[in-house]
């Protein structure tokens, strides 16, 4: 029998706590509102080492989005337990009407069966839900970076193949097509996220992190919020983080051009192997975070 060590991940866990403040990234096709930042941009996280010159290394890259954009194309619903797959979400309530005969939940034909009418009801509370997680008070979600966007939306029901038919095209014939160049985009692109309404944290497409913190958020009033990243680096000796947003593809090659500086914070003395990090932004001193650094779990000697 042959014996051998195995060598553990030398790397480091990072958990974050952003502030509801965090720019959130504009919905795609719609310019930026208040705080928000263009749909092309993107976060880095960055561990700072200072001695005779300061040396700033990435070891996150991270977007933040709404949980659900009902403005993108691809917002559609997905898999075989879903009745019209590839329908845009924001026509599902009138695909239910057509095919039900109900238009008003309320006063349904007499000739409605109970299914339908639970059909009709349960499709008008849906669309109230996703208003809600997509509203000014609803989720954040951090997650993968990709600089990839979907193919052109078609100026009707019936345009080029290689075009994403309009949201309210709810045909079958569309529907099949939106699905097709949907998931021909997320196949070119591992990272390219999508979130849906049916299951938050697991999405149409690419990495959900965790979420924005938000302390009440819609439909149960419950906190939630916290990001994650596992990175390669142990993150020893750091002597200070920072996050810094940046539009999609301006580094030049084999460069890293940080962009503009979020948040900026230094690790406390670590406790039991863990640093705490209070991030400030230096735009605006109201805008904090909060970090936890779990350095070299290879030597980890916390028990979670």
């Amino acid at each position: 029998m042959l014996t051998g060590c195995i060598d553990g991940f030398r790397g480091a866990n990072v958990q974050i706590d952003l502030s509801p403040a965090t720019p959130v990234q504009a919905r795609i096709g719609a310019a930026p509102m208040g705080t928000e930042l263009p749909a092309n941009m993107h976060f880095k996280l960055y561990a700072v080492q200072e001695g005779t010159t300061e040396r700033l290394f990435e070891i996150a890259r991270f977007e933040v989005h709404r949980i659900v954009d009902v403005t993108s194309p691809c917002f559609i619903d997905v898999g075989e337990h879903v009745p019209y797959p590839g329908i845009h979400v924001t026509a599902f309530e009138s695909r239910i009407d057509a095919d039900t005969g109900i238009s008003d939940p309320a006063n349904p034909p007499a000739t409605a069966s109970e299914r339908d009418q639970e059909l009709a009801a349960t499709a008008r509370v849906r669309t109230q839900y996703i208003a809600a997680l997509g509203g000014d008070n609803g989720l954040r979600a951090v997650t993968s970076a990709s600089p990839a966007t979907y193919p052109a939306v078609a100026s009707d029901c019936h345009g080029p193949s290689n075009q994403i038919p309009p949201p309210s095209c709810s045909d079958n014939e569309s529907n099949q097509r939106r699905l097709a160049l949907c998931q021909a985009a997320w196949n070119a692109d591992k990272d390219l996220w999508e979130g849906t309404d049916r299951v938050l944290t697991s999405p149409l497409h690419g990495v959900t992190r965790g979420m924005v913190l938000n302390p009440m958020t819609p439909i149960t009033g419950a906190p939630v919020g916290g990001a994650q990243f596992f990175v390669d680096n142990a993150l020893d000796n750091i002597d200070a983080y920072a996050i810094y947003f940046q539009a999609d593809g301006l580094d030049p090659p084999g460069m890293d051009v940080p962009g503009t500086q979020l948040y900026f914070g230094r690790p406390t003395m670590p406790t039991r192997g863990v640093s705490h990090v209070h991030l400030v932004s230096p735009l605006n001193p109201a805008l904090t975070a909060e970090m936890a650094v779990f350095a070299d779990l290879g030597e980890d000697d916390v028990h979670f």
